[in-house]
């Protein structure tokens, strides 16, 4: 997506050699990550932290056009939380206002602070309608594989739809490999590519999808991706033109396309979904969305 003689970026729908063309037209999905693990008010005052913060921004999401909220908590000292009650109460807020309209995936983020035994037993006592996983925080060594394969295998039984969150090309080698293996079930998920690295001014480019696109014919999962940076919308359209769906909010980046800070997550909303229609994408409703994910 870039102009080789100049180095300047190349409209929106120009077509780079070194991503592969599937010519695929679909209705992508919208989702927001409005807050992650880390950030605080220190980083930004719309980051949404506390209970009624996190709902608001649901409803306006919602109307904004996402179809998905990626949900962190935190916990009395707005810290990174898998507490399940608080998880419970959250979601049940949230569906109180939105109802449907929205799929509520939790995370079970490790951030350094909780074990593999602990983001699994989350998962089990909150059984989402969709929970995000990172391979290699669930799947550290093959010594934790039997508990992985289980948890896999329970949310596969419970209809609770796992994304497999991936941050390299060894990552999804990984998760290939455990699908042949049958360590990830033959059961619907979706997996997310995360194109970049979670850094001090990380930017993320449209390249960074080529070492997960080259692989594209040897998994059939929904997938999405997530950026940093200046350039995170244009890299989440590229992915959209290129079949994927796209993940935006504070959690990865607080600045808009000029490099200024955006004014909230709902700013990034409704910037994406116009420039995807725009470029003729249509955005999934909650209803599409789960069809497309398989969600109960």
């Amino acid at each position: 997506m870039f102009n080789k003689s100049s180095g300047a970026p190349a409209p929106l729908g120009s077509t780079d050699a070194a991503l592969p063309d599937f010519g695929v037209k679909h209705t992508p999905i919208l989702a927001l990550a409005p807050n992650g693990a880390y950030k605080q008010k220190s980083d930004h005052a719309q980051i949404p932290l506390s209970l009624n913060e996190i709902v608001q921004t649901a409803i306006e999401a919602q109307i904004a056009g996402a179809s998905l909220l990626h949900l962190h908590i935190r916990d009395e000292n707005s810290l990174h939380s898998l507490d399940p009650d608080t998880y419970r109460r959250t979601i049940d807020a949230i569906k109180e206002q939105v109802e449907n309209r929205l799929i509520i995936q939790i995370t079970s983020e490790a951030a350094g602070r909780f074990s593999p035994d602990q983001q699994i037993a989350t998962i089990q006592a909150v059984n989402p309608e969709c929970v995000s996983i990172a391979l290699r925080e669930i799947l550290p060594d093959l010594a934790l594989r039997p508990a992985a394969q289980a948890l896999f295998n329970w949310c596969a039984e419970q209809q609770c739809r796992i994304q497999y969150i991936l941050y390299t090309e060894s990552d999804l080698l990984s998760y290939l490999e455990y699908k042949k293996q049958g360590i990830i079930p033959a059961a619907p998920h979706s997996i997310l590519f995360v194109l970049g690295r979670y850094s001090q001014n990380q930017t993320s480019t449209e390249a960074d999808l080529i070492p997960f696109l080259k692989h594209r014919h040897y998994f059939e999962a929904p997938w999405m991706a997530c950026a940093f940076g200046t350039c995170e919308q244009k890299c989440l359209l590229v992915a959209a033109q290129q079949g994927g769906h796209m993940r935006i909010g504070f959690e990865n980046n607080l600045l808009d396309a000029n490099g200024q800070l955006a004014r909230d997550n709902t700013q990034q909303l409704q910037t994406i979904a116009s420039a995807a229609q725009t470029t003729g994408l249509n955005l999934a409703s909650a209803d599409e969305a789960r069809k497309i994910l398989d969600i109960r």
